[in-house]
């Protein structure tokens, strides 16, 4: 049973799926809009959320932090000017728009964007 699980596997192992939401929150960050699946949006959001609110606290283990995980300098700034538009925002840094199913496979895309 998965009472109490909360992250989805998304079909994928560990390691894949870190490099997953490595790229798809780079991604994010880069083009401020990106459209994918809509589980992996879900899971993008608890991402993207954690680091934004960790670039508002701006202190060098929070900075150390994010570039760990995102291992792009140049991103792990521009994750700490977006989250200097947020400093009167408490969460909900993001939103996700259904815009229907893919063509190929009828999967539901997404297009997920930071407010």
């Amino acid at each position: 049973m998965r009472h109490k699980k909360d992250i989805k596997k998304l079909g994928r192992n560990k390691g894949h799926r870190k490099a997953l939401m490595r790229n798809l929150a780079i991604s994010l960050f880069t083009h401020e809009k990106i459209i994918t699946t809509e589980a992996k949006a879900k899971q993008l959001r608890r991402v993207v959320e954690r680091l934004i609110t960790l670039g508002k606290k701006g202190d060098l283990s929070s900075i150390r932090r994010i570039n760990s995980f995102l291992n792009n300098r140049d991103i792990t700034r521009k994750v700490r000017e977006i989250a200097e538009r947020y400093n009167d925002r408490e969460g909900g840094y993001t939103r996700i728009i259904k815009i229907g199913q893919r063509r190929g496979d009828g999967a539901k895309s997404v297009i997920i964007t930071l407010i």
